[in-house]
């Protein structure tokens, strides 16, 4: 029965790279291939972003969460990304969307200027290289428990190759616009399946099992614990989650290439601040289904740990739930939506690296503007070279040792307090020029780096101390701070330069010179 699983699952990764190259269609020009020419619709834009930030371990873990003792806290989570996204709408997205930009970048470029850019287009495509390689042999541990149970062994680095030529072909060929549609059908296939989930363990446990819950804490919202260190190393503290998650929010969907270049895509302004607070909504609703999975497996299971469901960790508990407790066919389609969250973080990771790349490094080589053809050539070349790059960084961290998901983590807090704060120190530090800018980016990066390697704060759990790293959502706002105080400072030794733009307060005030860096005259 299990070769009808493996029938669903082949039919499905040949039918997302054909259905994305015909929603695509074909590509005339760089801007096309990076942002769709600014004529995708904002839901499927919104669900794109929502696919974006979701990975295998997400799909797998929030349920474990839920069961072991976090409840709703991922739900808590999602209120403060809401609250940073409405900011991020309000005040970032008309910058980017008058100013006619294909990066985010190139507001840096110009408000400060070209090395600055370049500095920040650089940091943005190592730091996702680092990351989402780490994120891709992550999303093969899962994957590869999951064929073993259908009878296929195939080692992590086959799987890896297998995802990366898969994605490449629809990114490669179809770019962000299919990119967008797959991302959309991906999510409505991970997301359909534990709504499929939930219902079919509500019928299991039925009133009384969802009142076991409830009375066992498996549906609680808010942490209320307002200790220092625990506000400080726990995620899930509500100043943590509301607070430092909306600022974490601002970085990552703000100043992240990754998740701006979607929301570029869109048709209007008004629809670029739709995608990205309808995004917020979605994550929400996902959050909490996946996590109302977990609170309904805890009484499907009557409670027993996961030692004695025989599983290894809280990460085995739904994938296990999939093989065993759903229908053939069925489980199948659900193993199907957890390989569409590995593709469709991939495929977005590879087109926004391709587009800072072509749009803040390469293009700025050239005096003179390159023809389309030129640069389209260019995007496609890179999106391999990218694609090649991932997945040996990750077939290589498949050798090592060391906990895959805590790396990946925390990798952004290296540099999105300096993202952020660069561009913030562009909005409110009128006098900075681009030697303070620099300054302070790199100052940052340092900062973090030790804050992220080196400092810890005891905490108490079980009778012991235990040092504990700051929860990731405080990095950002430090790496803020340091850079508003050290750009700030710096701006203070030298007069004001003249001219200092902004950039597009007004409609149609954008500087032509960022849209013609792929979309000449």
């Amino acid at each position: 029965m299990r070769r009808l699983d493996l029938l669903v699952i082949v039919v499905y990764l040949v039918a997302i790279a054909v259905i994305g190259l015909r929603l695509a269609g074909r590509q005339k020009s760089a801007k096309d291939y990076f942002v769709g020419e600014g004529h995708m619709p904002w839901w499927a834009v919104s669900f794109s972003v929502v696919a974006t930030e979701t990975s295998v371990l997400t799909v797998i873990s929030l349920p474990g969460g839920a069961y072991s003792g976090q409840g709703f806290g991922n739900v808590e989570l999602a209120l403060g990304y809401v609250i940073g996204r409405v900011v991020v709408a309000t005040a970032l997205i008309p910058l980017y969307k008058r100013g006619g930009f294909v990066s985010a970048y190139q507001y840096l470029g110009c408000r400060f200027g070209p090395r600055l850019q370049g500095l920040a287009s650089l940091a943005f495509v190592f730091t996702r290289l680092l990351a989402e390689g780490v994120r891709l042999f992550a999303s093969a541990i899962p994957i590869k428990l999951l064929l073993d149970e259908f009878g296929v062994h195939a080692g992590y680095r086959v799987i890896i190759v297998v995802l990366t030529v898969i994605t490449v072909v629809y990114t490669y060929l179809g770019g962000i616009k299919a990119v967008i549609w797959t991302d959309a059908i991906q999510m409505g296939l991970y997301l359909g399946g534990a709504l499929l989930a939930i219902g079919v363990l509500a019928g299991h446990v039925g009133g009384d099992g969802f009142r076991r819950a409830l009375h066992a804490g498996r549906f609680t919202l808010f942490d209320t614990d307002f200790g220092l260190a625990h506000i400080l190393t726990s995620p899930f503290a509500l100043p943590t989650a509301i607070i430092g998650g909306a600022i974490f929010a601002m970085a990552s969907h703000g100043s992240d290439q990754l998740i701006v270049q979607r929301v570029l895509a869109t048709r209007s302004l008004r629809d670029g601040q739709k995608a990205m607070i309808g995004s917020g909504v979605f994550v929400t609703v996902q959050f909490a289904a996946f996590s109302l999975v977990g609170a309904l497996l805890w009484s499907y299971n009557q409670g027993r740990s996961f030692t004695e469901l025989g599983l290894s960790s809280s990460d085995n508990l739904y994938p296990d739930f999939i093989l065993h407790g759903l229908p053939v066919v069925i489980s199948g389609l659900l193993v199907a939506g957890i390989l569409g969250a590995a593709m469709g973080s991939l495929s977005s990771a590879l087109n926004s690296m391709s587009n800072s790349t072509v749009a803040d490094i390469i293009h700025s080589l050239f005096r003179t503007t390159p023809s389309e053809d030129f640069l389209l050539r260019v995007a496609r070349l890179m999106t391999l070279v990218w694609a090649v790059l991932m997945a040996l960084f990750a077939c290589a961290f498949s050798a090592g040792t060391g906990n895959v998901y805590l790396t990946g983590l925390t990798i952004a807090g290296y540099t999105y307090g300096a993202l952020l704060g660069a561009f913030l120190l562009g909005r409110l530090v009128r006098r900075a020029s681009e030697a303070d800018a620099v300054i302070a980016f790199l100052v940052t990066v340092g900062v973090m780096t030790y804050v992220v390697r080196g400092v810890r704060i005891d905490v108490g759990a079980a009778g012991a101390t235990v040092p504990t790293a700051i929860a990731a959502q405080w990095l950002v706002p430090l790496g803020v701070v340091v850079t508003l105080t050290v750009g700030g400072a710096a701006s203070l030794f030298h007069r004001a330069p003249a001219g200092v733009q902004v950039v597009a307060d007004e409609p149609g005030s954008g500087p032509d010179r960022a849209a013609a860096a792929v979309a000449p005259d």
